[in-house]
């Protein structure tokens, strides 16, 4: 599992779109599986759940996007990957992880 906690000052709308956008664009086997989104007063949520097959690992590794925002402040992004591991009991070769995270950090 790799992780990636950031807050940033953009537009939450547009974040999201350029998000999609270059994820999907990213990796010709990248899928957006769901997507939620709900606001609460002036609090926002949206939470993205994209899949994609890692060749490096030979299989598929999921990444899940959170953004919240409450009012006009900035937007708290947390991104979590999964399901790059090979092993059983513990995991190696987590590399299909890293590289989907890393393809994020290249969209922020």
């Amino acid at each position: 599992m790799a992780k990636l906690e950031k807050t940033l000052q953009e537009n939450f709308d547009h974040l999201l779109r350029r998000i999609e956008q270059g994820i999907l664009e990213g990796s010709v086997s990248a899928s957006l599986e769901d997507a939620s989104d709900f606001r609460s007063g002036d609090a926002r949520c949206s939470v993205r759940v994209f899949e994609r097959y890692s060749y490096a690992g030979g299989n598929r590794v999921s990444l899940n996007v959170t953004l919240f925002q409450s009012s006009d402040g900035p937007v708290h992004l947390s991104a979590i990957t999964a399901g790059g591991s090979q092993a059983l009991f513990f995991k190696i070769n987590t590399w299909g992880e890293e590289a989907f995270l890393e393809k994020l950090r290249e969209i922020l």
